[in-house]
């Protein structure tokens, strides 16, 4: 029996911006049952046609596209209950509303995400049940061991699905087919070819009215510690004997594990961080990050992050990774740098060419790679050239493409509990060091490239 949706945390952002119309693609694609129900629950105050009236009113938003059958195929799923999540009769009458085996997926704020799960594993869940819970999975590298045990107290880590979207974004999934189907890439990924990695995600946006979550998260928390150092595993990992679930996360897990664990002093050396002041980002000015709505100065939270990693293993041994994301930048920045080290000896007079650098641009999805040759006139002249290609779009959009992994219980691009803690386990140093203040906290005038590093 296909599982039904139990969406917590349906009345929220999440709900109406992402899942729904992730939904409405799943439906037309033909890969949702048309037995599948979905029950939203949370403690607005509506019925069921108030809960159906709401998400009619938010896909016209965020998939007016979308063809009216299928919105009214989603429409004709739903159902509503409100509920306290933290209240366990009232989970429990929700889950009697459930015929089978249900995927409870946890759209709800970071802070809720322990509490609810306390209470489902006070439940005699349906067999075959599966649980989602989004980013950040917990906020310090204690409170993600909580929240495994608590989960595993109820489901196998089979059935549990960490997800980050960024990973069903085509261009990254793209890395493996890149690497391990091309002996050209493949031999030279190593510390003998490969100077340094950049991966970064700057974007031109400030807080979105996220600041209630944000000021209390900041770049590093948000981002750094579960996109981008997913990123590095992909780009780091050894090659793996098969695309399973298990070989593939437990090549992303030994990556992880051969990060170093820095010192205070490490952390002094090889991390900066910083904020947006007053500025302009194209036509809308910005305020100071600390004259937002919401944002409390005194927790000194950063908009800004860059973490020059090391990978202590073979492979990689000297080769920095450069682990970078900022708010309310001049340019939305969203790549994978691999610059590849200089040739030994240039037979050529002329000064020294660039080395050649591997582009991955994630949004957009596109690939370059730099490379020399002869240029027109003097035939021993070098010239710098980019092949570049634009990515097949993918046939489902990110969340769609999540949402079905869950859906057909495939876990391989879902997190591990050890790749969590993990995770945690490289960032909590960073945070402690910057937390004694042993960073200082730059600035950066909003719209420009961010603050000065040097």
């Amino acid at each position: 029996m296909a599982p039904d949706f139990v969406i917590f945390g349906a009345a929220g952002d999440l709900t109406s911006r992402y899942l729904m119309p992730a939904l409405v693609h799943v439906i037309k694609a033909g890969y949702l049952d048309p037995t599948v129900s979905i029950l939203g629950v949370s403690r607005q105050d509506w019925t069921p046609q108030q809960f159906r009236r709401h998400i009619a009113d938010r896909l016209q938003q965020h998939a007016a596209d979308a063809d009216p059958e299928i919105i009214a195929n989603l429409l004709d799923r739903l159902d509503y209950r409100q509920a306290d999540v933290t209240d366990r009769a009232a989970l429990s009458s929700v889950f009697h509303q459930v015929k089978g085996p249900a995927i409870s997926y946890l759209a709800l704020p970071p802070s809720l995400f322990i509490p609810t799960v306390e209470t489902l594993s006070d439940l005699d869940l349906p067999r075959g049940s599966r649980i989602v819970v989004e980013k950040p999975f917990g906020t310090d590298l204690e409170s993600a061991k909580r929240l495994n045990r608590l989960i595993h107290d109820s489901f196998d880590e089979g059935a549990v699905f960490r997800v980050d979207h960024f990973l069903m974004k085509q261009t990254i999934q793209n890395i493996l087919g890149l690497r391990f189907a091309n002996r050209i890439f493949e031999m030279l990924w190593n510390r003998d070819h490969i100077e340094r990695v950049e991966i970064t995600w700057d974007e031109t946006v400030a807080l979105e009215r996220r600041a209630s979550y944000y000021d209390r998260s900041g770049a590093l928390r948000d981002m750094i510690q579960n996109h981008l150092l997913q990123l590095l595993t992909l780009v780091g990992m050894e090659p793996p004997v098969s695309l399973d679930a298990r070989e593939l996360r437990d090549r992303k897990v030994a990556v992880l594990r051969a990060v170093r664990r820095y010192t205070p002093d490490e952390v002094e050396r090889f991390t900066h961080r910083a904020r947006y002041t007053a500025g302009q980002v194209g036509a809308v000015p910005l305020p100071n990050y600390t004259d937002e709505d919401g944002v409390d100065p005194e927790l000194r939270t950063e908009t800004f992050a860059q973490v020059t990693l090391h990978l202590d293993n073979w492979r990689w041994s000297g080769v920095p990774f450069v682990l970078r994301s900022g708010k309310a930048m001049a340019a939305d920045r969203h790549e994978i740098v691999v610059h590849f080290r200089p040739v030994p000896h240039l037979a050529f007079e002329q000064s020294p060419p660039p080395p050649n650098v591997l582009r991955l641009q994630l949004n957009p999805d596109r690939m370059s790679l730099g490379v020399n040759i002869n240029g027109p006139g003097n035939p021993f002249d070098l010239e710098r050239v980019e092949l570049k290609t634009d990515c097949c779009r993918q046939d489902l959009p990110a969340y769609a493409r999540l949402l079905l992994d869950v859906i057909e219980g495939d876990t391989m691009l879902s997190i591990r509990d050890d790749e969590a803690e993990e995770s945690w386990s490289i960032v909590e140093p960073i945070l402690n060091a910057w937390s004694e203040g042993r960073v200082p906290l730059l600035e950066y005038p909003a719209g420009s490239t961010g603050p000065n590093l040097a």
